[in-house]
């Protein structure tokens, strides 16, 4: 726990429990504090808010024990409940229990007992808080960026669908973010906590898909030298997410159709049968219905996993993000390379979102991250994005706007010489070699032109 103190409630009608435990647990380093009836025990949660509390069941006055712990457990639910009597029964205990209390412990008490509850409750707390700020960072770390009308109804499409248990075939054109779509379901789902197992079905080879997918027993084959658990089995509890599914051989199709049918499967060379709990995200880059016309996919495989279907819209379907995309690059880059962040002109973001990124975000961002590596000031213009590789625009739309030849001509002499230099490396020499100029003159022109290497 992130505090210095402990907070500890005892609620107990009897004044020499209330004492002994509240100097117990103080000689231990907790902050405790005391109730002699449910009422005001109720009192002292609302006020203090106390990690743990620690209940009588028979108390006089309006509330007994398991009252003031039904009501505690739904007004504050982060608050651990140790229920304490010297009448009980088999029966309490058990109610107590489905209430949610964390444990039932008789009178007279032993305080080693209580002890290692609270050291046991703490260190759950502790454990489920530090899961609590991972999934959070790791939440951020998989935003999804942008608000044009397409994300926004992507990001409403799936706080809608991740909380239940269906599964999900997600499309769209390489470099989208379908990976990235998947990730945000489960880590919005009840199944956060679990695993998130990823299988690459077009990087997997024929032969060894079944071993990849379900495992194996130690034997199976040439080379089986130990049991290996397969992706089914690891993911088991959480989601499995079957990427580029429309690349999977249709002898594969029909083994997986057989798994996400019975929910039940063998390890290769194995006997026993194995069930398994897993949510299925799939995605693909290609029309399945295409592929099921022209017999490349299986069409009961394509309705098992089609139960919600979800297309990532392209870059140039929501280019007003390309600004906000840049700047979270930029972000990540500096925190994680230990860049300075760059400043882009309005002229070279304008570029930027004119540009056709056919490889979508995935490209988008390996360019951002070329500029951070190629160019050494602060300040990104329109010269820097081309030395970087991006293609000049068309000759109306990059030149219309100069007033005349000669301004023209420089415009045309600079580009053609960054896109020379970086055809060549930057190595100036072989530059100048094969363009046909003298070094000197094209050290020149650079200076002319402020072209850096």
């Amino acid at each position: 726990m992130k505090q210095d103190k402990i907070r500890i409630v005892v609620i107990d009608d009897e004044l020499a429990i209330r004492n002994v435990l509240a100097a117990s647990l103080e000689d231990e380093g907790h902050e405790v504090h005391v109730a002699q009836d449910g009422l005001s025990g109720l009192k002292q949660i609302e006020e203090r808010h106390p990690h743990i509390v620690l209940l009588d069941i028979w108390m006089p006055g309006s509330m007994d024990g398991l009252q003031v712990l039904q009501e505690g457990r739904a007004k504050f639910p982060h608050v651990e409940f140790i229920i304490m009597s010297g009448h009980g029964t088999i029966e309490t205990a058990v109610k107590a229990t489905k209430l949610g209390a964390w444990d039932f412990v008789e009178k007279p008490l032993s305080m080693d007992k209580i002890l290692i509850l609270i050291s046991n409750i703490l260190s759950f707390q502790k454990e489920k808080g530090e899961k609590r700020t991972l999934l959070n960072k790791l939440r951020k770390n998989i935003a999804l960026v942008g608000e044009s009308k397409p994300m926004v109804d992507l990001k409403m499409m799936i706080s809608r669908v991740a909380p239940s248990h269906s599964w999900v075939l997600i499309g769209g054109e390489n470099g989208t973010g379908k990976e990235l779509v998947a990730q945000n379901i489960h880590y919005l789902s009840s199944r956060a906590g679990r695993s998130f197992v990823e299988v690459n079905c077009a990087a997997i080879p024929e032969d060894l898909i079944e071993s990849e997918l379900f495992g194996h027993e130690k034997g199976a084959f040439t080379g089986a030298i130990k049991t290996k658990r397969g992706k089914f089995d690891l993911a088991n509890g959480g989601t499995l997410f079957l990427d580029e599914i429309g690349d999977m051989s249709l002898k594969t199709q029909a083994k997986i159709l057989r798994i996400l049918q019975e929910r039940r499967f063998e390890r290769v060379g194995g006997s026993e049968v194995i069930e398994v709990d897993v949510r299925v995200l799939a995605a693909t880059n290609k029309d399945l219905l295409t592929e099921i016309r022209e017999g490349r996919f299986r069409e009961d495989l394509y309705y098992r996993l089609n139960v919600i279907p979800f297309r990532v819209p392209a870059l140039r379907e929501r280019r007003e993000d390309i600004p906000a995309l840049v700047d979270h690059f930029s972000d990540q880059f500096c925190r994680e390379g230990g860049y300075r962040k760059k400043i882009f002109s309005d002229e070279a973001m304008s570029r930027l979102c004119q540009h056709e990124w056919l490889g979508n975000v995935r490209e988008l961002r390996n360019f951002v991250e070329r500029i951070y590596i190629l160019t050494s000031g602060d300040f990104v213009d329109a010269p820097d994005l081309h030395f970087a590789g991006l293609s000049a625009l068309r000759l109306s739309d990059e030149f219309e706007s100069l007033p005349n030849f000669r301004e023209a001509k420089a415009q045309f002499e600079r580009e053609f010489l960054v896109k020379k230099i970086l055809e060549n490396n930057g190595n100036i020499t072989k530059t100048a070699e094969v363009i046909g100029l003298e070094r000197s003159y094209l050290h020149r022109k650079m200076k002319l032109y402020g072209i850096e290497v």
